[in-house]
């Protein structure tokens, strides 16, 4: 085992990803000589070439449509969004042709296209720097989207989504990109699985991305209280992985899920609702969410105002345990 950060982990990855495949190729802005602005892909131009970590023009337009040429010839490209809210101006080329181009062909061609996108808040970033818009990628059929929350799966899920025919929405927590942790040998989870953190028989947090290490810590914090508190980590919103997630939510009864995006639309509501529909007879509270506010992301200076926080995790997780089923 290696210790290493998880924007560490996502170099490492990268790199073993272009050393086994010369039809992977990076593409996105500044992340040649600059290494990106995050410094992900630091050093893989000097030693895989130009020709292969492609700095681009400031257009993410084109970056992807580019990207789904080069997949229709044989490439694997791997396109690196700067920031979560400059993925727009590439909205219709990911949601109408990239999405969709393997079921339009009859399923004849495969776009192995891997989408990078650093989401969501906590570095105090000016508007569209912190964005959380996995929701609209999750409900678009033909995109499989997924996120890491450590250096051990940001660096084995990448190289998985590397490797996928379909392509890929790979979401990385920015604000974690300086998190440490051990790198094992082997991949112990294929991309689509999640993973318990723990097992609580009072109750579940569900999370993803940035917000795991938040219910991790909010779970330490109930168990100082007397609460026995599980953490699922999704690591993938399309597909979901539902054997584990309705199993670990029949155990505990009580769910609460946890995300920085607004839960009003967010992929909290489609877990909740599907809980609902598969363990309803299990449950003894109904499944609450916790998320930011439905506003605009708001400035760097009353950003923590906005996303959660332990507290009102749990808060959370007191109303679930307080609610008794009418006999």
């Amino acid at each position: 085992m290696e210790t290493m950060t998880l924007g560490g982990a996502l170099n490492a990855g990268l790199r073993r990803a272009l050393e086994a495949d010369e039809r992977v190729v990076l593409m996105g802005e500044d992340i040649g000589r600059l290494g990106g602005v995050f410094r992900v892909t630091d050093g893989l131009q000097k030693q895989f070439g130009a020709n292969r970590v492609i700095d681009t023009p400031l257009a993410e337009s084109g970056i992807v449509g580019t990207a789904i040429g080069l997949a229709l010839r044989g490439f694997r490209p791997v396109c690196e969004i700067q920031f979560d809210g400059f993925v727009y101006p590439a909205f219709d080329q990911i949601v109408s042709q990239l999405a969709k181009l393997r079921a339009r062909s009859g399923g004849r061609l495969t776009l192995p296209i891997v989408i990078r996108i650093p989401g969501g808040g906590g570095i105090g970033a000016v508007e569209h720097h912190s964005e959380s818009n996995e929701a609209y990628f999750a409900h678009t059929a033909g995109l499989r989207v997924v996120s890491c929350s450590n250096p051990n799966d940001a660096f084995w899920m990448i190289q998985q989504a590397i490797a996928s025919e379909d392509p890929v929405i790979f979401f990385e927590p920015k604000r974690r990109y300086w998190d440490k942790g051990q790198v094992e040998p082997h991949a112990d989870l294929p991309l689509h699985g999640s993973r318990m953190l723990g097992r609580g028989d009072d109750a579940l947090l569900v999370a993803h991305g940035p917000s795991v290490a938040l219910a991790l810590a909010a779970a330490a914090a109930a168990h100082e209280d007397g609460y026995s508190v599980g953490v699922l980590d999704l690591r993938s919103l399309s597909p979901l992985d539902l054997p584990t997630l309705l199993d670990a939510a029949k155990r505990s009864g009580r769910v609460v899920v946890v995300h920085e995006a607004s839960t009003f639309g967010g992929i909290g509501a489609e877990i909740a609702a599907t809980i609902t529909e598969h363990c309803f007879a299990d449950l003894k509270s109904p499944v609450l969410r916790v998320g930011g506010y439905n506003i605009p992301y708001p400035p760097a200076g009353v950003e923590n105002e906005f996303l959660p926080d332990i507290d009102r995790v749990l808060v959370a997780i007191d109303r679930s345990l307080s609610f008794q089923v009418a006999s």
